[in-house]
């Protein structure tokens, strides 16, 4: 691997970070009367932890990591943006990308103004180790992979993604927000055999907290230093903090019958699905959605949209001709699903 300072942008090296007041004193207690806070209306006068430390200690004994390598954003996707104000020069680096896969990855390059240059899976969405290295060049810094992977569904070998983490010196981001639906998949344990290994997961999908907005990141100590350094020193909002340690506190053992419930509904929602006449192929999914190839995708999609049942129509996405990404919801919202694709001619 190069050195983060052979990765990093040389403004971002230089750069000063914003010190709050929150930096300079962390007690909790105390006249406070150095933030320019209006007094009254507690708690919502404060300024919440710019560095969220009681939210990262629970992070870091649910996910049994070090607190020093959890960066938490609001939503994965501030993460995804930092990583590349911090180690791609707008213009001049670019990153590789395997293709189909989260469409942010390419949004945030963009508005960033990096190339990027995008890989094919293989026809049977696996990862084509060897055509992904050889993109790579000097201004290569980071490569992404997203695992389980967005819109297919499936987790990638292990092994391969270990053969990229040796042989690419740059940042690999492993996006593992599906990953709750994949047990034993992860490969956050192995963060520290790799330093240029950043893994993403969050609490949207598996935890439904989609609406508090908490994505999280996990590197070594020194990449989530440069994160913290540059992202807006309040980030994550009081009510995103507190609620978070609620729900954390409270709901592991509800999030794993969710899960368990999920799974088994994902098995029951495919053997259905089989049983029509203009499904060709249901594709094995390691997340809590199921991509679906089908004869007519966009009037079955607006079918179901006159009937208030949305999915996503994938059909113009690489490898994805005539699919449809179906969520995997409750037992009610997936019988009204297949009550009305079974009317569908």
């Amino acid at each position: 691997m190069r050195s983060l300072t052979q990765l990093l942008r040389t403004n971002i090296q230089n750069l000063k970070p914003y010190s709050s007041a929150r930096d300079e004193y962390t007690g909790e207690e105390g006249v406070f009367l150095d933030a320019n806070e209006n007094p009254f209306n507690e708690p919502y006068n404060r300024y919440p932890d710019p560095y969220q430390r009681k939210l990262k200690a629970i992070i870091a004994e649910l996910k049994e990591v070090d607190a020093a390598q959890i960066f938490l954003g609001n939503g994965s996707d501030e993460a995804i943006d930092l990583v590349y104000r911090a180690f791609c020069e707008p213009g001049i680096d670019n990153v590789v990308s395997i293709d189909p896969t989260y469409g942010m990855y390419q949004v945030a390059a963009e508005t960033n103004d990096v190339k990027v240059k995008k890989v094919k899976l293989t026809s049977d969405f696996e990862l084509d180790v060897a055509a992904l290295l050889d993109v790579v060049d000097a201004n290569t810094k980071m490569l992404w992979i997203c695992s389980p992977n967005n819109p297919t569904g499936n987790c990638f070998r292990e092994t391969d993604v270990e053969t990229i983490l040796r042989k690419f010196d740059g940042i690999v981001v492993l996006d593992e927000a599906y990953v709750d639906f994949a047990p034993g998949r992860s490969m956050l344990g192995k963060l520290n055999n790799f330093p240029n290994l950043v893994v993403m997961q969050t609490f949207s999908k598996a935890w439904g907290m989609a609406g508090i907005r908490l994505g999280m990141a996990f590197a070594q100590p020194e990449i989530i230093k440069i994160l913290s350094r540059i992202k807006y020193p309040y980030n994550l909002n009081i009510l995103t903090q507190k609620k978070a340690m609620e729900l954390i506190s409270q709901n592991k053992e509800k999030t794993e019958q969710w899960i368990k419930l999920l799974l088994d509904e994902r098995i029951k929602l495919a053997s259905e699905l089989k049983k029509l006449p203009f499904v060709h192929h249901i594709y094995p999914s390691d997340a809590n959605f199921l991509l679906v190839r089908t004869t007519e995708p966009k009037r079955i999609y607006n079918f179901l949209v006159d009937k208030k049942i949305i999915i996503r129509d994938r059909s113009t996405v690489t490898l994805c001709e005539g699919c449809l990404r179906i969520t995997v919801g409750s037992p009610e919202e997936n019988r009204i699903l297949m009550d009305a694709l079974r009317l569908f001619v």
